[in-house]
C-alpha cells in the first residue's frame, strides 16, 4: 500500500469544499450550486407566485405531478421548468355532455 502525504493546504481546501457543499444542501441546492432535484409545495408555490387552491387545481387537473411522501408532497423540478415552459397541458379528461 503505497503511503500518501496530506499537507496543511489539502485539508484547508477540503475543508472549504466541504463546507461549501453543506452551505448548499442547507439553502435548498445541490452541492454542486445547481436546483435542487425535488422541491417541496411552499418551494412550488413560491417560484411560480401561486395560492394554495391553484397549486391544489394544478395537483387535481394533472398539470403538476407530485409525489407523496409521508405526508409531504414533492415535486420535480424539472416537471415545473416545463410548466414554466409552457410544455404541459392539463391531463384530466373532459367529457362532454
Amino acid at each position: 500500500m503505497a503511503t500518501e502525504i496530506i499537507t496543511r493546504e489539502d485539508l484547508t481546501e477540503f475543508g472549504e469544499k466541504l463546507v461549501n457543499q453543506i452551505k448548499a444542501l442547507l439553502s435548498g441546492g445541490s452541492a454542486e450550486g445547481l436546483p435542487p432535484k425535488y422541491l417541496k409545495s411552499y418551494q412550488v408555490k413560491n417560484l411560480l407566485k401561486i395560492s394554495n387552491n391553484t397549486l391544489q387545481t394544478l395537483r387535481d387537473n394533472g398539470t403538476i405531478p407530485f409525489t407523496k411522501i409521508g405526508g409531504i408532497l414533492y415535486y420535480s423540478f424539472e416537471d415545473i421548468q416545463k410548466v414554466l415552459r409552457g410544455e404541459v397541458q392539463s391531463k384530466r379528461i373532459r367529457i362532454a355532455k
